[in-house]
């Protein structure tokens, strides 16, 4: 799931050498841009600190979003959940097949 580093159960979530790979090419700084919160009891160096990844260092996903929004409101981090959803508002927004069906109903 998106939400947690520990589980790898979404297909475009990178792998963890798919990570570290990134982190080597690009650095720390880019790797934290792919992540909507941090925890600051982590070192800045330190994967860990980066929480809730939306994409898979390519493309925004919007499974990834989704997970986002979820994870941060069942954990009570309101401020990224709201940023999440504001994300996914966006990203429904840009699909014109969405707005043609929401229309319709």
């Amino acid at each position: 799931m998106y939400g947690t580093k520990g589980t790898r159960g979404a297909k475009h979530q990178p792998s963890t050498q798919q990570e570290n790979d990134f982190i080597r090419s690009h650095g720390i700084h880019e790797y934290a841009k792919w992540h909507l919160g941090i925890d600051d009891e982590e070192d800045e160096q330190n994967k860990k600190r980066y929480k809730f990844p939306y994409g898979d260092f390519h493309k925004v996903h919007r499974c990834g979003v989704i997970s986002a929004e979820s994870r941060a409101g069942q954990y009570k981090h309101h401020d990224i959940e709201l940023a999440a959803a504001h994300l996914h508002g966006m990203m429904d927004e840009s699909k014109p097949a969405l707005r043609s069906r929401r229309a319709r109903a």
